[in-house]
């Protein structure tokens, strides 16, 4: 038969407490593939190595000289013919009670019980700082290091079983002033601090500059582990931070710059600008003017302040878009009539507006995918190192969404997007509906008061928002001008918390632009195309 013919799979392995991670193989031995352990079933059942057919000596390859390997019982020798090296693992009383074998093609075998103790535990009483790391030669490294005179163990069986020896010496480890978890520098070795970090209260966490303390010696770091012994620092959850750690931040001058809102009215005394790293929305009623309103914030951001903005207009084609940029820019309403203007002034409109390269356009091209389109904005802040980002709007954005609840969909919209300028810093307009107000309430449509409460699909738009901006019009006013005149309402402001009616402004269809109201000149223009 095979010696290396699996004849059992799916077992418990002793040493990890796996459920079913250890197979054992036709020639007696185990293997478990989530420790990695192997286990000479044969060998387990019969005496312990004679440790007197062992010697000590220097682990050359390894940087470890003979005075470290004598102090914690690490032999070399031979066993079943095989150069090996032998860890040697002994209860309170000095008793020896097992032994991990390690063969040069890195596999081990353990003889006797060593999955609950660490290495070297025997040797240290239980006073000062106590250094814990993954594995034998980690252990003896940090030993040497330090002259063999402070406590370093190590776990027994691969640092997945780190949890349970830590668990079941709570006693022993309750006794030193200061517990470091030296774990290896990857993957598992992060999880592992995870798990293990919360076990004993004041347990530190030390951070190395490459994978493991034996690498670091062998590189001539030697140095940065005992810096990484000094330095470590009380486990916390991501996220949570001690306040006496702060002082650095609050130092520093934080960049709140606003950039000024297109109008001479109290919007931009109120708001104090807009901003990097915040999320505006701007809510209304049906054709009462939000397109037309962040349009002309896309063109002073973009081009009256020389910032970058990415437009995802996805009730327009990029074309409508750039035009109406170009129109606000030549003052014509170039949609309607493109020879308004001579060719060449058309052209250095296009120069002055989109040519500058401050406006980059999502061409969705009528299909929308909702997890796909937060992939493009992200892109947009990241990659095109965007500064802001209008989305209009979030009703259509949810359209391409899988489920058929508005709100939870918007809830998760509305959530990725503030993750995005959490994230990136990257500033973010957003344009909203409003739901159909009461019926005794007036209608958005004829004029009525915008609110919070009534901001459609969910309240996460307006929770995760930093300011709300409300726009109210009465399209069926008989007065020319009041039917073309918005009334600007702040509904939320977090950065100053002032609120209220932020001014006035009317819509010109000779200019295609939205001014102050009273400093237009007057005209006879028909009503107002939003």
């Amino acid at each position: 038969m095979n010696d290396n013919v699996p004849i059992k799979t799916h077992l418990p392995c002793p040493d990890c407490g796996s459920h079913d991670a250890l197979t054992e193989y036709s020639d007696g031995h185990t293997y478990c593939f989530s420790c990695q352990t192997v286990r000479n079933t044969l060998a387990r059942e019969s005496k312990l190595i004679d440790i007197n057919s062992l010697s000590f000596s220097p682990l050359k390859k390894r940087g470890i000289m003979t005075n470290t390997c004598e102090k914690y019982h690490y032999y070399t020798g031979y066993h079943n013919g095989k150069p090996v090296h032998v860890a040697c693992y002994y209860d309170d009383t000095g008793e020896l009670i097992g032994q991990k074998v390690r063969y040069p093609d890195k596999t081990f075998e353990t003889i006797g019980k060593i999955s609950k103790r660490f290495f070297g535990q025997e040797l240290f009483s239980g006073r000062g700082k106590l250094v814990i790391t993954e594995g034998e030669i980690d252990c003896l490294t940090v030993s040497q290091l330090q002259g063999n005179k402070y406590p370093v163990v190590s776990i027994p069986t691969g640092v997945v079983s780190a949890k349970k020896v830590i668990t079941h010496n709570m006693e022993w480890l309750s006794q030193f002033d200061e517990i470091i978890l030296m774990f290896d520098m990857d993957e598992p070795g992060r999880k592992a601090v995870k798990e293990c970090a919360g076990l004993l209260k004041g347990i530190k966490v030390a951070n190395l500059p490459m994978k493991d303390p034996n690498e670091c010696l062998l590189n001539d770091k030697g140095q940065a582990v005992i810096n990484a012994i000094w330095n470590a620092k009380p486990y916390r959850p991501d996220g949570i931070v001690n306040g006496a750690e702060l002082w650095d931040i609050v130092d520093s001058e934080e960049d709140t710059k606003g950039y000024s809102y297109p109008w001479d009215i109290p919007l931009n005394d109120m708001t104090l600008g807009m901003r990097k790293g915040e999320l505006v929305v701007i809510t209304a009623g049906t054709g009462v003017g939000k397109t037309t309103f962040v349009r002309q914030l896309m063109y002073e951001l973009g081009v009256n302040q020389g910032r970058k903005i990415g437009c995802m207009m996805l009730e327009e084609n990029i074309k409508r878009t750039a035009i109406g940029l170009m129109s606000i820019h030549t003052g014509n309403r170039l949609h309607l009539n493109r020879h308004a203007i001579s060719e060449e002034e058309y052209h250095k409109a296009f120069d002055e507006t989109l040519g500058t390269g401050h406006y980059v356009l999502y061409n969705h091209f009528g299909s929308l995918d909702g997890d796909n389109l937060l992939n493009k904005i992200r892109y947009l802040a990241i990659s095109e190192e965007c500064d802001f980002i209008v989305l209009d709007h979030v009703s259509i954005a949810v359209s391409g969404l899988e489920g058929d609840n508005e709100r939870k969909l918007i809830d998760y919209l509305m959530t990725q997007m503030r993750s995005i300028v959490e994230e990136t810093g990257v500033g973010m307009l957003v344009i909203s509906h409003l739901r159909r107000p009461d019926t005794s309430q007036q209608s958005h449509e004829e004029g009525g008061i915008t609110s919070l409460s009534q901001l459609r699909g969910s309240h996460a738009i307006s929770q995760l928002s930093d300011i709300v901006i409300g726009l109210e019009r009465n399209q069926q006013d008989e007065d020319e001008h009041t039917k073309n005149t918005i009334k600007i309402r702040v509904l939320k402001n977090r950065f100053s918390g002032d609120t209220g009616i932020a001014g006035y402004l009317e819509y010109s269809k000779k200019t295609d632009r939205l001014e102050v109201k009273g400093k237009r000149e007057n005209n006879n223009d028909d009503e107002a195309e939003f």
